[in-house]
């Protein structure tokens, strides 16, 4: 992962921890300690190393950082743990360094962040992001719809829903659209699929995101192959920063090749006891498929003080929730509208808590370095373990 000049690093952080790390990074040829110049002098600047001693999550720490500089950061703790990656995984932290650190370890992760932020200018790095729920009725698709739509009007990301419901879809008709190709006339056709390909197939909602239908007659579902599925997805991140899936409320062959191409995989769960069980299970088959755990989030849906409450649900679970989409009656009524309820009502609490979970998913960049400073007293933990 070797790059064609020396990486201009900054180091944001005191005490020993910060001292050693430093006094390490001056030993490798591969970087230039530069200091924290400012905004006006990002594009001088590679990657910010922050480091933080303690379990605690930095916020105040990473909004002042980001003030300074538009650089990917990497968090390097002493005290690393599940719930703080995910914690930095969210807030758009390019990765997390464990510290005390060997050099070949520093020198990994420090290229890794530059690498992968390089690949972002250039596009053709977009994330996979597959909704799944194994019970219908969940609200699968409304929360599908809603996170893409968010991330295109809140984000700015170049969006594409895909709806590989393929016997039932109800994207297109969420979204008050009314397709003249689908997922099953793309994949059907006999000429390669390229970005200009998909492009053609695709219909265009009003907010600016991308959408490819699921077919029209549940036979078609039939005609969808898994490698289709696999290369459409690998084609479809070249082409989009985001890639939102709909997906069946099953386990088939559809669904396992659409989690071979998936970044994160948010698993919605209602709180009702059929759906507990359901998702319970789904939680033993995605490790027995060996699933990465930190692809994996679990979102509560419609959740409710008249309900279970978060905590009977982590402990039916066995697992903590990392994100509450609450019940409300905005919902519903935007549906039957077809618009989604981020912008038929986007300070209605699922809007809010919507567009707090769309900011997470899509992926830091822009968006959650504008949003840190205004937002950093009042950012949804939403239990992180």
């Amino acid at each position: 992962m070797a790059t064609d000049r020396r990486l201009r690093v900054a180091l944001a952080g005191n005490g020993e921890a910060a001292s050693a790390l430093r006094e390490g990074m001056t030993t490798l040829d591969a970087f230039e300690l530069a200091e924290l110049a400012g905004r006006d002098h990002a594009e001088q600047l590679d990657v910010a190393v922050l480091v933080h001693e303690g379990d605690s999550e930095p916020r105040e720490e990473l909004a002042q950082l980001r003030e300074h500089s538009g650089a990917p950061v990497v968090l390097a703790t002493t005290a690393p743990s599940s719930g703080l990656v995910r914690w930095a995984l969210d807030a758009g932290i390019a990765d997390v360094l464990p510290l005390p650190a060997g050099r070949e370890s520093v020198l990994f992760v420090i290229e890794k962040a530059a690498q992968t932020a390089r690949q972002a200018e250039l596009g053709g790095d977009g994330r996979v992001v597959t909704v799944f729920s194994p019970k219908g009725g969940s609200g699968k698709s409304v929360v599908s719809t809603n996170l893409a739509v968010a991330a295109a009007t809140h984000a700015g990301k170049k969006t594409l829903l895909i709806d590989l419901d393929l016997q039932f879809g109800d994207a297109a008709i969420m979204l008050g659209l009314a397709p003249d190709n689908t997922v099953r006339e793309l994949l059907g056709t006999p000429a390669a699929l390229d970005g200009e390909k998909l492009g053609v197939y695709t219909e265009r909602h009003s907010s600016g995101v991308d959408v490819l239908p699921a077919p029209m007659s549940p036979e078609d579902a039939e005609l969808v192959g898994e490698e289709a599925i696999r290369t459409l997805l690998q084609v479809a991140r070249e082409s989009y920063d985001l890639v939102v899936v709909d997906t069946a409320p099953f386990f088939y062959g559809p669904m396992l090749a659409t989690l071979d191409q998936t970044d994160q995989l948010l698993l919605l769960c209602n709180p009702d006891v059929p759906t507990l069980k359901n998702v319970r299970l789904t939680l033993k088959t995605l490790e027995l498929l060996s699933f990465p755990e930190d692809r994996l989030r679990i979102v509560l849906n419609r959740a409710s003080a008249n309900l279970m409450d978060r905590g009977d649900v982590e402990a039916a679970l066995d697992r903590n929730v990392d994100w509450v989409l609450p019940l409300d009656p905005s919902v519903p009524l935007a549906v039957n509208g077809a618009k989604p309820a981020v912008l038929a009502q986007p300070d209605a609490p699922f809007g809010v808590a919507m567009l707090e979970l769309a900011r997470a998913t899509a992926g830091g960049g822009d968006w959650v370095a504008k949003q840190q400073q205004n937002r950093a007293a009042r950012l949804f933990s939403f239990g992180r373990s």
